[in-house]
């Protein structure tokens, strides 16, 4: 953990804890609850931070832990005015909606792209495989909905990523995700592996740690694999965002917001604040005051960087993160992992590696690098001709073998 002066780089602002549909493995306690984070609290939250010596020079603002668009454009319209109005000339400022997209419409894309908003989707993969866990709250499927919010994004020339969360059955079918993306002409992907929070245990957790590994790594190469051979995807989050932290360390310097008090600040909508990892909004534990470090309407930032619930955290995940400099030969991708896994998976903030940080760190990393060596090796063997069934890691490179496609699949 850095010692230098903490810096607000992040905020997660919960707008309401409500989400129109029910997925089978959110982990967000408190989804059916419709309060609404009102403008007065909106304006509390950043004129504290502003009013702060911590406010960083170019601010992210995630709109999450409810589903952002169940409130009416007109909402966003003056929240966004609020901060505008108080933001100092030398900080920068960009929203971003994260989406389940089935609520998508022209007035929404209107105010997006006023206000250049950065847009994720939520979208398993095709119909079958979103909705066997993005239901409604009646217990029907949502591909529908969210597919026609992706597609008309696309139409009004909005750019966005898709998240999407690979199950068992995803894990085993990086093909047909492929294609899926690169029909609806969806070019950036992000994949987040099902796991256990809150109450939700993912049916993926019953295997072991390298089993679950080996399936990841199967289905990453895979995807990166077919991915490089066809035209279609320019961002693939899990490999695209590891390569400049691998080969250009001096460019991208390791960083973790996660483990950086004040890093990243998540608000929910009654003005309560945590930090670090945002998942800790809304969950329970005695030790660290449930997470909370004050309130907006009540505390300032330096208050609540003093806060004993803010030390003791501070004091966990410092213990934390430093095993994993001693222990761990991937530290210098991650910075010390995600203080929520550490939690969850093994029961304190001062631990090291999870089932998470091997899925979303190692396993990338160890793809990327296997590919290097053996762009390397035929370098080294004389030039080989690329055929059909290989591909290169970067262009221009020597090529790599493709791995045939699951037989559950192909």
């Amino acid at each position: 953990m850095q010692s230098s002066e903490p810096r607000i780089q992040t905020i997660v602002l919960q707008p309401t804890p409500f989400c129109n549909i029910r997925c089978k493995y959110c982990y967000l306690p408190t989804r059916d609850d419709t309060s609404v984070m009102s403008i007065d609290t909106v304006t509390a939250s950043f004129q504290k931070v502003f009013d702060s010596p911590y406010a960083g020079n170019q601010i992210t603002v995630i709109w999450h832990a409810g589903e952002p668009l169940v409130l009416p454009v007109s909402y966003y319209e003056s929240a966004f005015l609020a901060i505008e109005q108080l933001r100092p000339p030398s900080i920068e400022i960009r929203h971003s909606f994260q989406t389940n997209g089935t609520l998508v419409t022209k007035e929404w894309c209107d105010l997006i792209r006023r206000w250049n908003v950065g847009v994720g989707v939520s979208i398993d993969g095709p119909r079958h495989m979103h909705d066997a866990n993005r239901i409604t709250r009646s217990g029907k499927g949502t591909f529908d909905r969210a597919i026609r919010g992706a597609r008309l994004l696309k139409e009004e020339g909005i750019p966005f990523h898709v998240i999407s969360v690979l199950s068992k059955e995803g894990l085993e079918c990086p093909d047909e995700l492929h294609a899926f993306y690169v029909e609806e002409g969806i070019e950036d992907v992000c994949f987040n592996v099902e796991e256990s929070e809150g109450d939700h245990v993912s049916e993926l957790m019953t295997l072991s740690r390298d089993s679950m590994r080996n399936k990841f790594n199967a289905f990453l190469q895979r995807f990166w694999t077919i991915s490089r051979q066809n035209p279609g995807i320019n961002f693939i989050r899990e490999i695209d965002g590891l390569i400049p932290r691998i080969f250009r360390p001096e460019e991208a310097p390791v960083g973790n917001e996660q483990v950086e008090p004040l890093a990243m600040l998540n608000i929910d909508c009654n003005g309560n604040v945590s930090s670090f990892s945002p998942e800790l909004l809304g969950y329970k534990n005695e030790r660290y005051n449930n997470f909370i470090i004050g309130n907006v309407h009540q505390h300032t930032i330096e208050e609540m960087l003093s806060s004993p619930a803010m030390a003791v955290m501070v004091t966990d995940i410092r213990a934390g993160v430093e095993a994993c400099k001693k222990e761990c030969g991937y530290f210098s991708l991650c910075g010390g992992g995600a203080p929520v896994n550490k939690l969850s998976e093994n029961g304190t903030f001062a631990s090291t590696q999870t089932s998470f940080c091997n899925l979303v760190q190692i396993t990338p990393a160890n793809l990327i690098l296997s590919a290097f060596d053996q762009m390397e090796a035929s370098l080294t063997n004389g030039t080989r001709p690329v055929q059909p069934g290989h591909f290169s890691v970067f262009p221009g490179s020597a090529p790599i073998e493709l791995e045939p496609a699951p037989a559950a699949c192909a």
